[in-house]
């Protein structure tokens, strides 16, 4: 069996941990640059707060029902999300960390009641961290991910669905759209319409081979999962990823080329310090530029560097990605976002030159991993690139940004007795 554990509107249940006096209130998060609500408490859904929409369109309805509104803080939300999965690990040998808030974990062999392990997590989470979740138990992962679903939804789970028997899932798929099953989604769904499957039910009872021909041979795997057969094994270790990108809007429309060399730093800095952590290395880059499509004579350039060796040195592809911008700028524009992205990638065992092709000086991967060091004990942006600028008024928007209640010695909470 296996369990899946997911957070409830996690980026807003974050923002009330060290805001108790929110628990119960209706609360939205913004996405960066302040632009769409991302996150909503269930008392926001309740109230019909519409999720992805942009911010300007809905404030007024915020206002109304006195939403209480918070900027995106990452540092906050990725060390509350560290601190759940480092609990959860305590319930199971085997766990995969499948996203910020979701974590899949191995129950085989456990010889208590499904309900009561999984009651007992949900209660541990609560009082050790006040994260609230959603346990979903099923011997597949697309069913764990419809028990999930199910624990949330249906209010006589109290927070857990164990789905133990064909019976039980069955029922729960014959109720479920088979746009809602994992790994199906808005677009396959419209595409089995039309072959009479409607349901998750529908889908786990159609002949694989057939449906095969129609879609994709992933939906063979899918069936077999809604029928209580295991095909997706834990990733204890995810996959390096095979493109590391970093773009951002930026806080206000910029017309000169300085402040845009000095955003696109950051960025590069930002995608390299990724690239390290999973030990690979960068053989061509990415970068684009442009205005903003509402406005007229909207201007979009890109374009592709090479490396002149696989390298992981921020201050290399830097230097690369600004050299990029320069060429892309147009004088006379108001550029609303910028991006850079690593897109061609290796594992670090094979960056290894030979005598005829030059490789990456050794002192330059030591002098990253020397940063790396200083800014992981110090906090991120201890050290950086000075071309990032000081005064950065390119910087996206957040004015509802809470503090770094677990980051910061200075925006500690306090307690006053």
């Amino acid at each position: 069996m296996l369990a899946l554990v997911d957070c409830n509107s996690c980026y807003a249940s974050c923002e009330q941990i060290f805001r108790p006096d929110l628990r119960g209130l209706p609360v939205v998060v913004l996405s960066n640059n302040d632009g769409c609500v991302v996150a909503r408490s269930k008392e926001a859904k309740v109230l019909g707060i519409p999720d992805l929409q942009p911010f300007f369109k809905i404030e007024h309805l915020l206002r109304k029902h006195g939403v209480r509104i918070f900027s995106s803080n990452y540092a906050l939300y990725g060390d509350i999300s560290h601190r759940v999965m480092t609990t959860l690990k305590q319930y199971s040998p085997e766990v995969e960390v499948y996203s910020i808030d979701e974590m899949f974990l191995d129950l085989h062999g456990l010889q208590e009641s499904l309900s009561d392990y999984g009651q007992e997590i949900r209660q541990t989470l609560w009082r050790d961290i006040r994260m609230p979740v959603g346990v979903g138990i099923a011997p597949s992962k697309t069913l764990a991910k419809l028990a999930n679903r199910a624990a949330k939804k249906i209010p006589k789970c109290e927070g857990v669905c164990v789905l133990d028997s064909p019976e039980k899932w069955q029922w729960l798929q014959r109720r479920t759209e088979v746009g809602d099953v994992w790994g199906v989604g808005r677009r396959l769904s419209k595409r089995l319409g039309p072959l009479g499957i409607k349901t998750a039910y529908d889908l786990a009872q159609a002949n694989p081979k057939i449906l095969r021909s129609h879609t994709n041979v992933n939906i063979e795997r899918t069936i077999e999962e809604l029928n209580g057969i295991s095909c997706l094994s834990l990733e204890e270790q995810p996959p390096a990823k095979k493109q590391i990108y970093c773009t951002r809007s930026f806080g206000e429309k910029l017309t000169d080329l300085q402040p845009i060399l000095q955003a696109v730093t950051l960025y590069a800095s930002r995608a390299a310090e990724k690239l390290r952590a999973q030990d690979s290395l960068v053989k061509s880059v990415h970068v684009f530029l442009h205005t903003s499509p509402h406005e007229p004579h909207y201007y979009s350039r890109s374009t592709v560097v090479q490396t002149p060796y696989p390298t992981d040195d921020t201050r290399l592809i830097v230097q690369l990605v600004k050299r990029a911008i320069t060429e892309l700028f147009l004088q006379g524009h108001r550029f609303l976002k910028a991006g850079v992205g690593l897109v061609e990638l290796i594992p670090r065992s094979l960056g290894q030159g030979d005598m005829f092709t030059a490789g990456q000086p050794t002192r330059s991967g030591e002098t990253m991993q020397a940063i790396d060091q200083i800014n992981q004990r110090f906090g991120r942006g201890t050290l950086f690139l000075g071309a990032e600028g000081i005064n950065k008024k390119w910087k996206m928007r957040q004015e509802h940004r809470s503090p770094a209640y677990t980051t910061q010695w200075d925006q500690l909470p306090e307690i006053t007795v």
